[in-house]
Parts: C-alpha cells; structure tokens; sequence
C-alpha cells in the first residue's frame, strides 16, 4: 500500500510540473522534494510514470520548469556525494535523482537549443572559474561510485564516516574486487553482491545516458572533435580516474557465470553482476574511444616498478584511462585481461539460441570492441596474446560468430570486428603461434 502511495505521489508531481505554466521557484523546496524525497520509486517506476511526451512538452512550453528540475537534481547529487549519503533516507533520495536524470538528459540532447545547457555555470552571478553543471554531475557521480555503505562496503568498523573523511578518501582502497591493480581480496558479503552492485549499476546507467550526447549530434567531419563528458570524466579533473578504471577493467575480467560444473547465469536467478559487467564493458569501450592527448600502442619500460602506475606521469593530459590501459605490462595482468575476455566469450549460456539473445549477441560483440582496444592501444597485449597458450581460447569463440553470423544482416557489426580482430592478429604474426 505504501509503494502504490509513493507511485502516486510522484506521479502528481508530475502531473503538476506539465500542467505549471508560470515557473516554479528554485527555492520551493517543499515542490522539487517530491520528485526525490517523497518517494521510493524503481527505475522501472520513475520510466512509465514520466512519459516521453510530457517531458517533450514541459521542455517546450516551460523550459525553466525543466531547467530548474534538472539543476536541483544534480544538486541534490552533489550534496549526497559531499555527506557521502549516512542514512538510507538519502540513498534513495540519491538514486531518485540519478533515475529521474536518465529518463530526462535524452530528451535534453535531442533538441539543439539545449545541447549546451549542461555547460553552462547557472546564473550569471556565479563567481568566474564556476563548474558546469555537467561537471558537477559527472564528479558527483564518480564520488558515489566509491562511497562507503552506499556503492562498497566500508574500510572502517564503523559507520560515522563524516563529510571531510569522504571527501578525502583514496578510492584506490575502494577498488572493486581483486584483479589488476587491487591484489588484496575484497569482502565477499551480502553489501557486495546486491545494494552495492544495484546502486553501481544505476549510477553507470546514468554516465552511459550523460556520455550518449553524442548519438544526437550530426555526423562531424572534424577528426578533432571530441565528446566533452567522456573528455571531462577521464581527465585529471576526476580524482577518482584510476580507481574507475580499474575497477571497470577488474569487474568485467573477473566475472565468471560459471557456477557448480556448468553454466549459469538469469535462467536460473537474478544476477545483478551480469548486468553491472555489461554495462562496465560499454563505459570503457565508450571512455576509450576519445583517445585525447594519450599516445596509442603506448608501453612503458619494462623496468617500470608494477606497482607504481599511479606514481607514473601521465604521457597526455587528456584521456587518462587510454593511459592506464596502454601501460598495463605485467605478465600476470595480461593473463587475468586474456583469461576474462576469452571465459566470457566462451560462455556457452551466451549462445543465440537462447533466451535474451539480442543483448548477449550485443555483449559479445562489445567484448570484441574491448579487445580490440586492448590490443590496440598496448602492443604488449597484443605481443602477450600472440605468444600465449590461451590465444586459441579468444580465436576459436570469434571463428565460431564469424561463421554463425555470416548470413545474419543485423550482426554486420559482429563480422566486422571479428574480422578486424583476426587480420589483427595475423599481421601481427599470429601464424607462427598456432
């Protein structure tokens, strides 16, 4: 009874944003708070209950409304992230803001009066060196990524974490699982494998939906232009670059759906871990894709110390995590990268016969991308795949899509990239190695 309240609640506010004429104060808190602070709404809830029509119609006829609604959004964000969000209370009020922004930022790229709305510093008044209020989003987001008790389990035995301990804390410590960069084991509890993962989950739901800007924009003809939210989150500006990446990378290679002696995964039960993998392959595949001012096929020395990548200085000072990525070079990190890709593409649950076989024709082909942009910007990776034992356990899955895939229009794009993957491969010397 209390859930249909709370749904009905928040779709009156609704009703009352699309039907407000004159434009509704910032300062009304008592309004605005029931968007976020009065319900306990899903994801699901918050796309059926706010129609595509009426946020097209809010933005037209009362864009300030709609303006208004998205600054006090990412201020509430802000404000969570800045208190590192103590109390279950504002945990939901958090991820009603984050639910409520992906389902309103598409119809905001799509029209190119607002493109550049995100840009801007609000009121003229603000002082000179004022974020944007894409920036804002985009490092209130990576702070809730690794926020005690809300995304990771805590460090500490207790839960007062204050305001100051958060705003300086090393999320390096925070890292997601043990893989490259991270060799201590994290907890295996309860926190990790549902509230922690969901919240993860929705969160890089919102960063895909902020970095999609770019499906609504013309095709550019300019090799120089550039996406500014992947450009801004994957520069020096996001303290928390390197624990980001390392956890995407460590997330998605340590995932097995495998469980006791055969395959597993949502035929048998609900597996948040599936859907926090895929949508960890897309942000990398989307973070790497601006190279910015790193060099590609950049390796290090080998006598770099392993561990000591964060001392490093950065070759560019644009796209941090092609930095990272093209700097991997122990020998027993490329194997953990080569053994995760290849379970996953040999993951026979993954088969188009089966149950929601778009979207696993999709992941598969994704992970490909992913390789891809492994091999190419760390010619270590490349040279480590090309003489390892494993290399057939990567050939064989993409020879299997390539054949299954052939007669198949709608999975060009998987044929191209096995492809690529295998001319890749065979120019590198790859007949040698088989």
């Amino acid at each position: 009874m209390g859930n249909s309240d709370s749904k009905m609640n928040f779709r009156k506010a609704v009703i009352q944003l699309t039907t407000k004429t004159q434009p509704v104060e910032a300062t009304d808190d008592v309004f605005w708070d029931q968007f976020w602070a009065d319900s306990a709404t899903s994801v699901q809830d918050v796309f059926a209950l706010v129609p595509a029509a009426e946020i097209r119609a809010v933005r037209e006829e009362s864009p300030s409304n709609l303006a208004t609604l998205c600054y006090k959004a990412v201020e509430r964000l802000v404000q969570a992230a800045d208190s590192g969000c103590p109390s279950e209370k504002e945990r939901q009020v958090a991820l009603n803001c984050v639910r409520l922004l992906t389902r309103v930022l598409p119809y905001i790229f799509e029209d190119p009066d607002w493109r550049g709305f995100f840009w801007s510093t609000g009121d003229e008044g603000d002082e000179d060196g004022a974020r944007a209020l894409a920036e804002s989003l985009l490092l209130a987001i990576a702070d809730l990524l690794f926020c005690p008790d809300f995304t990771v389990p805590s460090n500490k035995s207790s839960s007062s974490d204050t305001a100051e301990h958060i705003q300086s804390i090393d999320s390096c410590e925070y890292i997601w699982g043990r893989g490259w960069g991270s060799l201590k084991p994290r907890p295996s509890t309860t926190f990790m494998t549902s509230t922690g993962k969901r919240a993860w989950t929705e969160l890089l739901k919102l960063l895909l939906t902020c970095f999609s800007e770019a499906m609504y924009l013309p095709p550019s003809s300019d090799p120089s232009s550039y996406n500014p939210w992947v450009s801004f989150f994957c520069s020096a500006d996001n303290r928390h670059a390197l624990p980001l990446f390392t956890s995407l990378l460590n997330v998605v290679c340590a995932y097995d759906p495998v469980g006791y002696g055969f395959p597993y995964n949502h035929l048998l039960f609900s597996d948040y871990r599936e859907q926090l993998v895929q949508h960890a392959v897309q942000i990398l595949i989307v973070s790497l894709e601006h190279e910015g001012g790193a060099t590609a096929g950049h390796s290090p020395d080998p006598s770099d110390s392993p561990t000591a990548l964060d001392e490093q200085e950065s070759v560019g000072p644009d796209n941090l995590f092609v930095n990272y990525l093209s700097r991997i070079h122990r020998e027993e990190d490329l194997c953990f990268i080569l053994k995760g890709l290849a379970r996953l593409l040999s993951n026979p649950l993954t088969q188009t016969y089966l149950p929601n076989s778009t979207k696993k024709i999709q992941f598969h082909q994704e992970l490909l991308v992913l390789f891809w942009k492994l091999c190419d910007f760390n010619k270590k990776f490349l040279f480590f795949v090309l003489k390892s034992s494993d290399v057939l356990d990567i050939l064989v899955p993409i020879l299997y899509y390539l054949n299954d895939a052939r007669a198949d229009q709608s999975r060009l794009g998987q044929v191209h990239i096995g492809v690529f993957i295998l001319l890749l491969l065979s120019g590198s010397g790859i007949s040698g190695c088989v």
